[in-house]
């Protein structure tokens, strides 16, 4: 099977499988990643819901009627189901498209910076504040709130957030006045919240107040029939995106893909997607061959970062610091020094290891965190690819 035939039957472009606002309004929203900071304002693309199985056709269906409200919205599902996406989804389509959709992801901040992050702080109410600063809430005023991550929060944070949601108003730390704000509030967690209530780890009121509507996110596995049409989409997305030629998959090939258990669910067929366009670029791909670009599933009863690469030395160790701590230039910690043969094939290998367990195998994520140009990320892979083929032909 060409996978070429899939993109141009189920491309971006195909009228079954986005049902978003295409109007300049409803192509608003999207996640900025390079924004600075915990939030993440989301503008200027619109969002898809992919695929054609019954479960994409009941969230869309849910994310419309979410939409044409602005009552608050619960959103729960696996990590990389694309809660995000819905979150942007149902921001696009309600009344309030017109303004910011901003999100702060709860679980990587801080208690004590999350509170400045949501309210604000005056200044010189804490060390380091050496100016007022207004709050997410604040600054998103008339538009939307995505709060990921919100079953992680504290139990002082939930009873913060419920006062807010009772009385819509804002108070600085350090400060002694309220600003009433006006924002739809957006919720999604991963964690069951009732079984969380029942376990005394979410306050029951709160939930009630987050679950006035639901939406149910599914995982991969349970619509097995989308694969194909994710995917293709996904590989020509990095095609476009790294000017590299697109792979030819046959049929089973992509049989092996769909079969895949698919634990890191969207985010992990993306970033397979992308590591078949960059390193397998223009070639013929079988069963074989996707099982090598495949991490494999993880092992029952283990958790999921246990199936990733292990880092197998110290210096990995050293220069994975020196890249992300040190923030030396990628040229002067690998490429120079690979050059000069103060590097072997197998440090890089094992620095792809040690990065790729950071980021939970998600290559874009890498890039980023190396920060690597297109064509530094992929002469690093080009050069792990020959040398695994190498060693897997020594029989080592």
């Amino acid at each position: 099977m060409h996978i070429q035939s899939i993109v141009v039957q189920f491309g971006t472009d195909a009228p079954d499988l986005d049902t978003h606002d295409h109007s300049p309004q409803g192509r608003r929203n999207v996640i900025d990643a390079s924004v600075s900071g915990p939030q993440n304002v989301m503008r200027d693309v619109a969002p898809v819901l992919m695929g054609t199985s019954e479960a994409i056709r009941r969230l869309r269906h849910a994310v419309a009627v979410a939409g044409a409200s602005d009552a608050r919205v619960l959103i729960t599902g696996d990590t990389g189901t694309g809660k995000e996406v819905v979150a942007q989804l149902v921001h696009a389509q309600s009344v309030r498209a017109g303004q910011q959709l901003m999100a702060v992801n709860c679980a990587g901040i801080p208690e004590s910076l999350l509170e400045s992050e949501l309210f604000g702080h005056e200044r010189g109410s804490f060390t380091g504040a050496e100016r007022a600063c207004d709050g997410l809430f604040t600054r998103a005023h008339g538009g939307s709130v995505l709060l990921d991550e919100v079953g992680e929060t504290s139990a002082r944070m939930q009873a913060m957030l419920l006062r807010f949601l009772d009385s819509g108003e804002v108070q600085r730390i350090g400060g002694h006045s309220t600003t009433c704000v006006d924002v739809r509030l957006i919720a999604a967690t991963n964690r069951d919240l009732a079984k969380s209530v029942v376990a005394k780890e979410f306050r029951l009121d709160l939930f009630y107040r987050l679950n006035v509507l639901h939406l149910q996110t599914t995982a991969l596995h349970e619509r097995r029939e989308d694969i194909p049409v994710l995917l293709a989409h996904f590989m020509d997305e990095c095609s476009r995106s790294y000017q590299r030629p697109l792979p030819t998959l046959t049929a089973g090939a992509v049989e092996a893909i769909v079969q895949h258990r698919w634990p890191g669910n969207v985010r992990e067929l993306r970033n397979v997607a992308e590591r078949i366009v960059v390193r397998q670029a223009g070639q013929t791909l079988d069963t074989a061959d996707i099982s090598r670009e495949i991490i494999p599933a993880t092992p029952r009863g283990a958790s999921e970062e246990s199936a990733l690469p292990e880092p197998d030395d110290r210096r990995a160790t050293d220069l994975f610091r020196r890249l992300t701590v040190a923030r030396e230039p990628f040229r002067a910690v690998v490429q120079g020094p690979y050059a000069s043969h103060d590097l072997t094939r197998q440090d890089i290998r094992s620095l792809l290891n040690r990065g790729l367990q950071h980021t939970q195998g998600n290559h874009a994520a890498l890039a980023r965190l190396f920060r690597m140009d297109p064509r530094a990320y992929m002469w690093m892979m080009k050069l792990v690819q020959n040398y695994d083929r190498e060693v897997a032909t020594d029989g080592r």
